[in-house]
């Protein structure tokens, strides 16, 4: 188990490479940042600068062609799919835009998904997931299905289901673009509070007003990494020292 004063993330000089023909594109250019235990990164930048290919190897759906990417103690680059998969499974909790919850199963089945895949067993996994709807403020919407419960609450089942398997690391993907203002603020205050509980947590947006939620901001631009900023709480919010 790596020691708790090692960096949960560490990438150094990353790069990225895509090949189209003759066409090479750099989607990451020398990448290079740590993220600590118990931080709340929000990573923005524009349409093509980098950010979702580097949320990508930050999730082991992607490797570098270049540089490191340390994970809890594990180089990324010199794991082999299956091995991948296990980090994937164990180390991370996804959040995406568009929930991503199977449409014929209940809130509970849904959150259970990640401790299936590790063969706990069915008692266990019904009460592990029940906690984590529990903590999402769900426990009265476990028997739902995702076409029984609104936007909000989809997403918080997909929260509830990054918990599910205790991973050091929740991903958090444009979490709030599919959301109203107000259900949008909820959805970040219960990041905030699961933050403060000492989950990390990396999320992209596009948004100003979401970044101020976390408290450090990672801007990309053409593949670079441009500015790293942190933050200050008031009152449960973040803002920018730099405003």
């Amino acid at each position: 188990m790596p020691a708790l004063n090692v960096p949960l993330i560490e990438v150094r000089n990353l790069v990225r490479v895509y090949h189209t023909g003759e066409v090479e594109l750099r989607a990451l250019d020398g990448v290079s940042f740590t993220v600590e235990r118990g931080e709340f990164v929000c990573v923005m930048g524009p349409s093509g600068s980098g950010k979702s290919t580097m949320m990508n190897v930050l999730g082991c759906l992607d490797v570098p062609t270049e540089g490191s990417y340390i994970l809890d103690g594990v180089d990324v680059k010199r794991q082999n799919r299956a091995e991948l998969a296990v980090i994937r499974n164990r180390k991370l909790g996804f959040v995406f835009q568009g929930f991503n919850l199977l449409p014929r199963a209940n809130a509970v089945e849904n959150v259970e998904l990640p401790l299936l895949y590790r063969n706990v067993g069915s008692a266990e996994r019904h009460r592990a997931a029940s906690e984590a709807l529990r903590r999402v403020g769900l426990a009265d919407r476990a028997q739902h299905r995702p076409n029984q419960l609104s936007g909000g609450q989809q997403q918080r089942v997909a929260i509830a289901r990054a918990l599910v398997g205790q991973a050091p690391l929740i991903l958090a993907d444009e979490p709030t673009g599919n959301l109203d203002t107000k259900t949008s603020e909820g959805i970040m205050s219960l990041f905030s509070s699961l933050n403060k509980e000492g989950i990390t947590i990396v999320l992209v947006t596009h948004e100003p007003d979401i970044a101020l939620w976390g408290n450090r901001t990672l801007n990309f631009l053409d593949g670079r990494l441009v500015s790293d900023k942190e933050s200050s709480r008031i009152g449960g919010r973040f803002l920018s020292e730099l405003a």
